[in-house]
């Protein structure tokens, strides 16, 4: 189930700005350059920042996305020709060979169902051409990064729209957490999120499991200790 703040039009079309500056992005960035990929997938696309911003960069994008609403947004972005936007997700794709497959911010968490978890690897893996990448970064649970996800430490007032998380439930490996969005109309919205914080011999042993090399783990550079990028090969 796609959480409502990708699958609801009005959290859809306010997720950049809540967003704020993409810097995450920038390692990603870096990392298609550094393997010289022409071919990209995007799982997990959202309103396809990332995918845009390699777009403008001469590289061809696919970008895949189960909540529409998100897609729509994305599917509305300057350049947004350049890419290929597909419904859906990395179990359901398309034959295709791309150069790299990527999993930005919270993507590979939010895949929680071991069973999603395999089919995304396997589906990745299929659509890379022999020695081609997967990237995708997850947090470190010995960072213990939900005690600070609270009202105080989070609530922010963005084109007038307020907003803050409260952890709901913490059942390691799973974290499931509600962000409240509050309108200037008076219009009150919650998205209901839940992340698996997985440890990082256990997705090492998953990218074995399904085919690949793990040819790195490195840090993320904008959350330095916090964070897990992994590199894999197919």
């Amino acid at each position: 189930m796609t959480d409502d703040l990708f699958a609801h039009p009005r959290l859809a079309a306010l997720y950049d700005v809540l967003e704020g500056e993409r810097d995450d992005l920038d390692a990603y960035l870096a990392m298609a350059e550094e393997f010289g990929a022409r071919r990209v997938l995007d799982i997990g696309c959202g309103t396809g920042t990332f995918a845009l911003l390699l777009a403008a960069r001469g590289i061809e994008v696919t970008g895949v996305e189960p909540a529409l609403a998100s897609l729509d947004v994305a599917r509305a972005k300057a350049g947004a020709e350049r890419v290929r936007w597909l419904h859906g997700d990395a179990t359901s794709l398309p034959p295709m060979e791309v150069d790299l497959a990527t999993m930005t911010a919270n993507v590979a968490q939010a895949i929680v169902d071991p069973g999603d978890w395999a089919g995304t690897l396997d589906g990745a893996r299929e659509a890379l051409r022999p020695g081609g990448h997967l990237v995708f970064e997850t947090r470190d649970p010995a960072y213990r990064a939900w005690e600070g996800w609270n009202r105080s430490a989070s609530h922010s007032v963005r084109d007038g729209v307020e907003s803050w998380v409260d952890v709901l439930d913490v059942s390691l490996p799973l974290v499931t957490f509600r962000w409240t969005y509050v309108f200037p109309d008076g219009e009150t919205l919650t998205s209901d999120s839940t992340l698996r914080f997985r440890e990082r011999e256990e997705v090492e042993a998953d990218l074995r499991a399904h085919g690949y090399t793990v040819e790195d783990v490195r840090d993320a550079p904008d959350r330095p200790g916090r964070e897990f990028v992994f590199v894999a090969v197919r």
